[in-house]
């Protein structure tokens, strides 16, 4: 996802708040099945190293568990929280599985 407007409709959907990210999903409605990804991490978590490298983590966990356990046709927006960047890997995988089963609910 790259536009505005589509970040902003997503965060009318369904939250799922973890320790170092937020999930929003939103269903589109418009009867495609295709999964939709966006990531947004603010300069109050740090300068620009520290937001691309949870970005870099963010993405790496959506390639992974997202097409096994995404929804289809939603839009899904990962928001970087402060604890995403130094938070064990392992631990984000699991939060991620669990944030995507509640947001499935």
């Amino acid at each position: 996802m790259a536009r505005r407007a589509d970040f902003l409709a997503a965060n009318a959907g369904k939250r799922a708040p973890m320790p170092g990210f937020v999930l929003l999903a939103r269903d589109r409605a418009d009867g495609e099945a295709a999964m939709r990804i966006g990531y947004t991490v603010t300069k109050k978590i740090g300068g620009a190293v520290v937001r691309n490298r949870l970005k870099r983590r963010l993405r790496a966990l959506a390639r992974e568990l997202l097409p096994e356990a995404g929804l289809p046709g939603h839009d899904h927006v990962l928001i970087g929280r402060g604890d995403g960047v130094t938070r064990d890997f392992q631990l984000l995988r699991a939060d991620l599985r669990k944030a995507l089963a509640k947001v499935a609910r």
